[in-house]
């Protein structure tokens, strides 16, 4: 069993990354279906809002501080090579690495950009609302899991 700072460690991964993993799961099972069921520029204009909103030292403290996490249990990992839980702690730390945090950066913060340059009820917003919802969406579920995934992971490696 992974013990000392080590066991403090990963217990920190698994609230943080369960943590992300959470809100991720709120925008996926009732923030995003919420925003499109209303008429389209006020969806537009409330998620601008909402991606302003989410760059605030709240969030970013709780994202960015998990992924930086993640690969220091991932360095402290390689390092020490543990007699138990070094397959759970490399894969919970890629998990949240590259499927959560590589995905934010790769697919929904392009995403996000696009929609921040619109103005909420032009033709070009309207038209790119639909799009933008079931794209970001689709890879919101793929961010979630990966998230939930390392929480999970982590969890297995203190067992």
């Amino acid at each position: 069993m992974i013990e000392g700072p080590y066991f403090a460690l990963t217990v920190v991964g698994v609230l943080s990354t369960g943590l992300v993993a959470g809100v991720f799961c709120a925008f996926s099972t009732f923030v995003m279906k919420g925003l499109a069921a209303l008429p389209p520029a006020q969806g537009v204009a409330a998620m601008q809002a909402i991606n302003v909103t989410a760059l605030l030292p709240a969030f970013m403290f709780v994202f960015i501080g998990s992924a930086v996490l993640c690969a220091v249990i991932a360095v402290v990992t390689f390092v020490l090579w543990p007699d138990d839980g070094t397959v759970e702690l490399l894969l919970g730390s890629a998990l949240y690495l590259f499927g959560c945090f590589g995905v934010t950066i790769a697919a929904n913060v392009p995403r996000n950009s696009k929609l921040a340059g619109m103005e909420p009820g032009t033709p070009e917003a309207l038209a790119y609302w639909p799009t933008y919802v079931s794209e970001w969406s689709m890879w919101n579920h793929v961010r979630m899991t990966a998230a939930a995934g390392g929480t999970v992971s982590y969890v297995l490696a203190l067992a």
